[in-house]
C-alpha cells in the first residue's frame, strides 16, 4: 500500500499526516506516509486544494483534514480491496 499526504507543508498538511499515522498506529500497520509537496506533482493528482491523501494512487481526501478515525476507515477499506 502506498499512502501520500500532499500539501505545501503548511500547519493542515502536518495536522494530515499527524492523523495519518494516528491512523495507522490504531490499525497496527506499519506503513510510510510520503509527503509531497511539489505543486506540479500535487496538480497531476488534480488537486487544487491541499491538504490530500492519496492511498495507491487515488485521492480519498482533498482540502480538509479528517479526523484520524475516518482515515483509518479509509485505509481499511484500502486494504479490504
Amino acid at each position: 500500500m502506498e499512502i501520500a499526504v500532499l500539501g505545501p507543508g503548511c500547519k493542515n498538511c502536518e495536522a494530515l499526516e499527524a492523523a495519518t499515522h494516528e491512523a495507522l498506529s490504531n490499525l497496527g500497520i506499519d506503513q510510510e506516509v510520503t509527503k509531497i509537496t511539489d505543486f506540479g506533482e500535487i496538480a497531476s493528482y488534480g488537486v487544487m486544494k491541499t491538504p490530500a491523501l492519496v492511498i495507491d494512487g487515488s485521492v480519498v481526501v482533498k482540502g480538509r483534514v479528517p479526523p484520524a478515525a475516518e482515515v483509518a476507515s479509509l485505509i481499511s477499506a484500502a486494504v479490504a480491496r
